[in-house]
């Protein structure tokens, strides 16, 4: 049974910025959005590539690799050569700190 994950103080990530965050030995990359956060899967879909070390765009983020595109909301590819969605997971920030549903979107 899932339960809710703390992945960080919110105020420790920068507004319109993406990190990577570890938690018991798994990756998330955190995504800050206008100040709303949003998780996934921290590699491309398309190549093996860290999303975080590229660009945050809006709601997208872009592949440092290929320059593919996601939504970080959806995961959704938004531009090629990605074409295979990303995994997202569900966040609140409730006191001040981000928390991860683990359990995939779908």
């Amino acid at each position: 049974m899932a339960d809710w994950i703390r992945l960080m103080d919110a105020d420790t990530l920068p507004e319109n910025a993406a990190v990577t965050v570890s938690v018991d030995g798994r990756e998330w990359a955190v995504y800050n959005v206008a100040g709303e956060a949003f998780v996934s899967d921290p590699m491309c879909t398309h190549g093996e590539a860290r999303l975080c070390d590229g660009y945050l765009i809006g709601h997208e983020i872009e592949c440092p690799l290929h320059q593919g595109r996601f939504d970080v909301r959806s995961g959704e590819p938004t531009w090629g050569p990605a074409c295979e969605p990303l995994t997202t997971y569900g966040t609140k920030t409730k006191d001040g700190v981000i928390w991860l549903w683990p359990e995939p979107n779908v």
